[in-house]
């Protein structure tokens, strides 16, 4: 599995937990990523990464959240599944903050999370949310 890939897993479970614990449990990110990813060598990129978004993520929530929530119209926000909602602060993040990272890998990646731990349905569903922030930011794919 690539790097960024295993990092933006481990941030989305993180932003999970933060979900049900409240923001006081980010002070814990650096244990959960020790944990998780002990004993398995070549992972300290991950680390950093997954770090990276968590803080983007945490920073920026009231951004995204209030893009994500004018993108599904409909939805609120808190009756989303908790994997889609965080799949998409992440693919959202990367999307307006992170330079590093091409608007449709950011997608990709987004949808990917949602259909490996969501539901089948959930990848249509975060690529709809992502691609219309897209389009009403005037981001190119």
């Amino acid at each position: 599995m690539r790097i960024r890939t295993r990092a933006r897993e481990l941030a989305l479970q993180f932003l999970f937990q933060i979900d049900f614990q409240g923001d006081g449990f980010a002070t814990e990110l650096d244990r959960f990523l020790d944990e998780t990813l002990w004993g398995k060598a070549g992972m300290a990129d991950a680390k950093i990464y997954a770090r990276a978004l968590v803080a983007g993520v945490i920073e920026h929530r009231v951004e995204i959240d209030a893009l994500l929530q004018k993108a599904a119209a409909n939805w609120d926000l808190d009756r989303m599944a908790g994997v889609d909602r965080n799949a998409l602060r992440i693919g959202c993040y990367e999307m307006l903050y992170n330079d590093d990272i091409p608007t449709k890998v950011a997608i990709n990646e987004a949808i990917e999370l949602g259909k490996r731990y969501s539901t089948e349905a959930s990848g249509a569903f975060v690529n709809g949310l992502l691609d219309r922030i897209r389009k009403d930011q005037g981001l190119r794919t």
